[in-house]
């Protein structure tokens, strides 16, 4: 079965720099460059047994006091604890060389951010920690790995294993990162990012997230092969200030979650974001979900050229009212504003029976959003018409399958202003009752 709409081709390309990961001299660096400091110099033993947290600390800190430069793992296991970042630091790890996190939890002492938001109920360790420095990377070829199973319990039982807070020109490039008790990387009101070329692997706990860029501005995601347990690449704003300034592109992604999300938390919103040349697959949730739910504003997103083979569902989009404050105990946020997004270039098979739903609420619709050039394959097998009428759901938490199965095997459309579909392509494997698309209560495009 198949329905298509008029075709209008759009491409994007885009081009990304990446940060050179440095090499690892000892001593200083030829041409007058930044000191180094090999950690087996501050006495680490890399044996994978003894705890080498102090010695590694001792390095970034005497690398901090000479102004700054790079902190060096040669090959080897170095287990260790916390280490927290300071200004002008770079962690460069050769291949062959292992920061493995320690499986106790007492070595992981509690830092709490200055800034208040939402993550303030989530974990308060890491393993890799910096707040309000400037000037600091993790570069290299070799692993970082939090053996994240043998941690249990709620969030703070569960460290990150690296947390970037309020801070400027951060370079994570090159390493592999896996096995995380909680989030793989976040970086929380931080300005000026950059990762690159990075692997994740990490499907060995709860909440483990590949990347999360939350309430931060100016940010480049290349090149990175992430494989994680919860949602891929989120963008989040879990305080008062915006995510903005995004780019994301050339990534494969596989997720038990989501691949490309923008929330659960969306305080402040989203704004001047670009998604473009990524390939998704396994991906149990949706391959690229949009949302507004809990006040804020998304305004300006484009997304391209995305391929997606088994999906739960291509593409979810939801303005919603479920209203959680940034700050326990704060007001209760109004319904946000979900609008100006561009989606094309999107071909994807292997999706689930559920369909993609795009919805919006009474009164608040979704504005100006183009579908374009989009070829949908889905499950179908569906016998029976869903019962009907969808329950709006104002305050559910939002997944793909919030509202069951829907009365579309391809597009539900509902509570949308000025809507563009263009050459809309979307087939069934199994016979399916439901039609391709169903709009309701949607308005056309100005005239």
């Amino acid at each position: 079965m198949r329905a298509t709409l008029p075709f209008m081709l759009i491409t994007r390309r885009l081009f990304s720099r990446w940060l050179p990961a440095g090499g690892a001299a000892v001593n200083q660096v030829p041409g007058g460059g930044k000191r180094e400091f090999d950690v087996r110099a501050q006495g680490a033993a890399g044996d994978g047994r003894r705890l080498d947290t102090a010695n590694i600390q001792a390095a970034v800190d005497a690398c901090s006091r000479q102004g700054g430069g790079t902190v060096v793992f040669p090959p080897g296991t170095y287990l260790s604890g916390t280490i927290v970042l300071k200004s002008g630091v770079t962690l460069h790890l050769d291949p062959g060389a292992v920061l493995l996190g320690s499986t106790s939890l007492a070595d992981y002492p509690v830092h709490i951010p200055k800034l208040r938001s939402y993550t303030d109920t989530y974990t308060e360790r890491s393993l890799i920690f910096a707040e309000g420095v400037a000037n600091v990377a993790i570069t290299g070829r070799g692993v970082i790995d939090g053996q994240g199973a043998a941690f249990e319990g709620p969030y703070k039982r569960r460290p990150y294993l690296v947390r970037f807070v309020e801070c400027r020109d951060v370079a994570v490039t090159g390493v592999t990162l896996r096995n995380s008790p909680m989030w793989v990387q976040h970086y929380l009101a931080c300005e000026q990012v950059l990762i690159h070329g990075v692997t994740v692997r990490s499907r060995v706990n709860h909440n483990n997230d590949g990347i999360d860029i939350d309430a931060s501005r100016n940010v480049r995601i290349s090149d990175c092969d992430i494989s994680s347990g919860d949602d891929a690449i989120v963008l989040k704003s879990t305080t008062d200030r915006r995510t903005a300034n995004v780019v994301v592109t050339n990534c494969l992604l596989s997720t038990a979650c989501n691949a490309l999300k923008m929330g659960t938390e969306t305080n402040a919103g989203f704004e001047n974001i670009v998604i473009s040349n990524c390939a998704i697959r396994d991906t149990g949730l949706a391959g690229l979900t949009l949302q507004i739910v809990d006040g804020g504003t998304l305004d300006g997103v484009a997304v391209s050229n995305l391929t997606m083979r088994g999906v739960g569902a291509p593409v979810f989009i939801r303005l919603g009212d479920r209203a959680r404050p940034f700050v326990a105990g704060g007001p209760r946020p109004g319904i946000g504003r979900l609008r100006n997004v561009t989606i094309a270039n999107i071909e994807a098979t292997g999706a689930g029976a559920t369909g993609c739903a795009i919805a919006g609420l009474p009164g608040h619709p979704i504005e100006n959003l183009t579908l374009d050039n989009i070829r949908l394959e889905f499950e179908g097998g569906v016998a029976e018409k869903p019962a009907t009428p969808v329950p709006e759901h104002p305050e559910k938490y939002p997944e793909h399958s919030m509202f069951g199965r829907l009365p579309a095997y391809g597009l539900y459309c509902r509570h949308v202003a000025n809507l563009r579909l263009r050459n809309l392509e979307a087939r069934v494997v199994k016979p399916d009752v439901r039609p391709a698309v169903l709009l309701e209560d949607v308005q056309p495009p100005n005239p």
